[in-house]
């Protein structure tokens, strides 16, 4: 968000801050929507009217960081911090941490509508539905929200990917819950993410492989009239305790899709678009037949359930203009569509990988790079 140049008016600001205020700094910026020349601006304006000595910051392990101040106010700080023997990088690094204080991350509003409710599906495997649903959940718990992530695909890679194990076959599920046969409350079985970012924000409910028996349980059972509601009515409890929930669908067609789908329908009450389905695709020609079927299903549901299914957009996952015409014309054809829109472009790099590897968060793994970046710029779009 720095300016690429410096204005005639401005002068750069050339330092070492630590990584964690520099990325709160970044994080906080985007999230009350100014520039971050903007946000030291007004810091370094709150460090000379603040009452001296200010505590200091630790800067140890300091990186690089550069921004743009009117040329004045730098030329009076530099002069402020010499004249108090304060290194100019604490001067900075306490002016920065005076701007977070005065912009805390937004509280809770609780919805009379309930939490957000957003399903990342496609019918197509491999899209990058997990990477999606778990940079998100962290970059909007980043933001100041409370996110639970929904692992509802039998394979569980959404819980691999964060170090968790699947949920123990003989003991209680989401299915359990969606079919009547719960052995406990279903916030038991939530578990917190770390990540110093996520403030304890961020939740998982994690897989089990009893999911694969999801549309022969709801077929026969008798405690769901209406198959494709399970879902909602098991999700219930956690309503109140989340801003936003995220459900993980699996690569399907069944009623795992036709529940989700229905999760995330707009209800009585709820603007337009404030829930609804993400479609993770890649620019390749089996995406777009694969988003034609789901399409067809969304359509189905809707007119049969009578219901408002929000299209959020595509996220154009996995992309890499180097591999030629077929990518870069596959992107241009998700792009004409025009509604749903593109609202994101992952770009293909190692980040990603190498967070899965090592079973950490993505956000935790390379806060700085550029797909956790593109993860912050989707939660900003959803949070909107």
């Amino acid at each position: 968000m720095s300016a690429p140049s410096a204005p005639e008016d401005r002068d750069k600001v050339v330092t070492k801050i630590p990584p964690q205020l520099r990325r709160e700094l970044k994080i906080r910026a985007a999230t009350v929507g100014v520039d971050i020349q903007d946000a030291v601006t007004e810091g370094i304006k709150a460090w000379q009217s603040a009452a001296k000595p200010l505590a200091p910051i630790d800067t140890t392990g300091s990186e690089s960081f550069s921004t743009y101040v009117p040329t004045s106010l730098l030329a009076a700080f530099r002069g402020d911090c010499s004249s108090l023997k304060i290194p100019y990088n604490q001067g900075v690094a306490q002016a920065i941490s005076l701007w977070l204080d005065a912009h805390p991350l937004p509280q809770r509003h609780r919805r009379p509508t309930g939490a957000r409710r957003v399903a990342l599906g496609n019918q197509k495997g491999g899209v990058g539905k997990t990477a999606i649903t778990a940079g998100v959940g962290q970059a909007l718990a980043e933001q100041g929200f409370r996110v639970c992530m929904i692992d509802f695909d039998p394979q569980g890679h959404l819980t691999k990917q964060l170090g968790h194990q699947h949920l123990a076959l003989k003991g209680d599920s989401l299915l359990k819950h969606m079919v009547g046969e719960s052995q406990g409350e279903l916030p038991d079985l939530l578990l917190p993410i770390d990540g110093q970012a996520f403030g304890g924000r961020l939740f998982l409910l994690p897989a089990c492989t009893d999911g694969f028996l999801l549309d022969a349980k709801l077929v026969t059972s008798r405690e769901v009239r209406v198959k494709e509601t399970a879902l909602e009515k098991a999700l219930a409890p956690l309503d109140a305790d989340f801003d936003i929930v995220l459900v993980d669908c699996p690569p399907s067609l069944g009623y795992a899709m036709d529940n989700a789908l229905y999760y995330v329908r707009t209800r009585q009450g709820e603007e337009p678009g404030a829930s609804g389905i993400l479609i993770p695709v890649q620019a390749e020609d089996s995406s777009a037949d694969a988003y034609e079927l789901l399409r067809e299903q969304i359509d189905a549901l809707s007119d049969d359930l009578d219901v408002a299914i929000s299209d959020l957009g595509f996220i154009v996952n996995l992309y890499d203009a180097r591999k030629g015409y077929v990518v870069t014309s596959s992107l241009e054809g998700w792009e004409s569509i025009g509604s749903p829109s593109v609202i994101a472009v992952v770009n293909e790099l190692k980040d990603q990988r190498e967070a899965v590897r090592q079973k950490t968060p993505l956000l935790v793994y390379a806060p700085e790079g550029e797909q956790a970046e593109t993860m912050r710029k989707i939660a900003r779009r959803i949070a909107s």
